[in-house]
């Protein structure tokens, strides 16, 4: 088995992401040395010890930054986030994230995520913008999780990848994990998670594709790296983009566009989206007038 899965079975109160950056800080013991990796295959016999850091309080500050609230009810809200808004708290971004705007603009947040990620049910790189979702109480939470977890949720994104689709759709399934070098970037690697993810074809743009692309499962930089091995990086990625990209893009091109779940105290099907970026669209609309 590997380590993560034995210590995700074995904790059921962290997440599969928190065990892999627990993993990755060199918190994992197996026998008395630090595991190298989250995808270590385990012995039957072996002695596992995790260590778990004690949770540093902040003290994080209500701050009247512009939000754009696209829905919003007594249990769930969700956000248009902008481009290059940090979603959390952290070193480097103590203050002016998505979370500090949140404790101004809404009052009932979930306490599960803890006072740095209060009511965030999931994430977006800081260079992507659009939906994202808020739980404001924790059965919300609770619920809105297991949709995630069990992908039932459905999440899709505006794309401009590199180059030209010969067919309309496609998908990729390729298990992603750390960079064996690179550990702050992510790639296809063979002990990765398993990862999938759908595309189709919305417009041919002069050296480039405009897609719609569907994930199947929710990764660290999933699109990014998908996207970039099949040989299509997205425009404006300076992680993972070309270094001879057809066009100078002004961001990072990708957008969580819409997202469809089901409502945690009515089950109704709700589906909201995020419009187009005005520097997003603009790109789109150039490229396509030269195509």
């Amino acid at each position: 088995m590997r380590l993560d899965a034995f210590l995700a079975q074995h904790c059921p109160e962290l997440t599969r992401s928190r065990i892999g950056r627990l993993i990755d800080e060199g918190c994992a013991c197996v026998e008395g040395k630090a595991a190298a990796k989250p995808g270590m295959k385990l012995k039957a016999g072996q002695r596992v010890t995790l260590f778990i850091p004690e949770v540093k309080e902040a003290s994080v500050q209500a701050q009247d930054i512009p939000l754009e609230i696209l829905y919003e009810d007594a249990d769930v809200a969700v956000v248009n986030k902008p481009c290059g808004m940090v979603v959390h708290p952290a070193a480097g971004n103590e203050d002016g994230t998505l979370v500090n705007a949140l404790l101004f603009h809404i009052r009932d947040l979930s306490g599960i995520g803890g006072e740095l990620r209060p009511g965030i049910v999931h994430r977006l790189d800081k260079d992507t913008s659009g939906v994202l979702m808020i739980a404001k109480n924790d059965m919300a939470h609770q619920s809105l999780s297991a949709q995630l977890k069990e992908r039932t949720m459905e999440k899709h994104y505006l794309a401009v990848a590199q180059g030209g689709f010969s067919q309309d759709t496609g998908e990729i399934d390729a298990p992603i994990g750390r960079h064996p070098v690179d550990r702050k970037r992510m790639a296809i690697v063979p002990d990765g998670r398993p990862s999938r993810t759908e595309f189709t074809v919305k417009a041919r743009l002069r050296g480039c594709t405009l897609l719609d692309v569907h994930l199947l499962t929710g990764r660290t930089h999933q699109i990014r790296v998908h996207m970039a091995s099949i040989g299509h990086p997205l425009l404006g990625d300076v992680i993972y983009g070309s270094k001879h990209p057809p066009h100078h893009a002004p961001r990072l091109m990708l957008h969580a566009w819409w997202v469809s779940f089901t409502h945690p105290r009515t089950g109704e099907t709700i589906r909201v989206e995020a419009p187009m970026p005005e520097a997003f669209a603009r790109a789109v609309e150039k490229w396509r007038e030269k195509a």
